[in-house]
């Protein structure tokens, strides 16, 4: 299996649970509030929804050339939104489904050539269309979170979270930063891993699983279970304060130094 058919099928695994949760959910539950400040819902999963009709836009392009934005305008996007939020969870689970449906659809008829053209979202830069399967999976899987209906960090997969993470951190905005570096630990095969993100910023080190540091990093958790330490500190000295809150998150378009052409496998 190449990447492009993992990311597929991660892709409708996602869309499946996600689509489970919604059906679960009554029409008073649509009209509660996300986790997502300002936005109940009914906006995330009718944001979500119209999330896959976008990217079919952008599919389009990479597959014709002729260049379709995102979205209209940022004003359209946010008055769909706003109009389709107040719906029954009826309508709101035909059309996450329908539309999630369409955007399947226009990424099975992308021919090979397409995955490398180069397409933008809302804001710059733009990035090879292949990475449009990763965007999507960040919005099912993050936004699941966001709903607040029973699906957490813990449910992401170990894809995932390696994947986000590690786009999270090649992204990060140093000018912000409150630590100087993010030390991963994982247990692989019975194994002790760790990886070293150095030259964050200013701040001292957090340590922990990358599932716990991407809640955090995103936004999704309080990073329970970090630990903080002194910069250039080592063994076991005790820890060098609270844990900082990380730089505003926000998913750009895409990570910086991607590879036109499909790789074997990312990251």
């Amino acid at each position: 299996m190449d990447v492009l058919d993992a990311f597929q099928s991660e892709l409708a695994a996602s869309t499946g649970r996600l689509l489970t949760t919604v059906a679960g959910l009554s029409d008073a539950d649509l009209a509660a509030p996300s986790r997502l400040p300002g936005w109940t819902r009914g906006h995330l999963i009718t944001h979500v929804a119209r999330n896959a009709d976008s990217l079919v836009n952008l599919a389009n392009w990479a597959r014709t050339g002729i260049e379709t934005p995102q979205y209209p305008s940022v004003e359209r996007r946010n008055a769909d939104i706003e109009a389709g939020a107040p719906r029954p969870v009826k309508e709101q689970l035909a059309d996450l489904e329908e539309s999630s449906a369409r955007l399947a659809a226009a990424f099975r008829a992308m021919p090979a050539e397409a995955w490398s053209a180069m397409v933008g979202g809302m804001q710059p830069p733009l990035h090879p269309a292949w990475y449009l399967l990763v965007r999507r999976l960040r919005e099912t899987e993050f936004h699941h979170v966001d709903l607040g209906a029973g699906y957490g960090c813990s449910d992401w997969s170990e894809a995932f979270v390696r994947r986000e993470l590690h786009d999270a951190l090649v992204s990060w905005s140093r000018e912000l930063s409150t630590v100087s570096e993010i030390v991963v630990e994982e247990v692989k095969d019975g194994d002790k891993h760790r990886q070293v993100w150095r030259d964050l910023g200013s701040g001292p080190v957090v340590q922990g699983d990358a599932r716990t540091l991407l809640g955090w990093v995103t936004g999704r958790s309080a990073g329970a279970g970090l630990r903080v330490m002194q910069e250039g500190a080592t063994g076991n000295q005790p820890a060098a304060g609270p844990l900082p809150a990380p730089p505003p998150w926000s998913a750009l378009p895409s990570a910086p130094g991607l590879p036109s052409t499909p790789p074997e496998e990312y990251p």
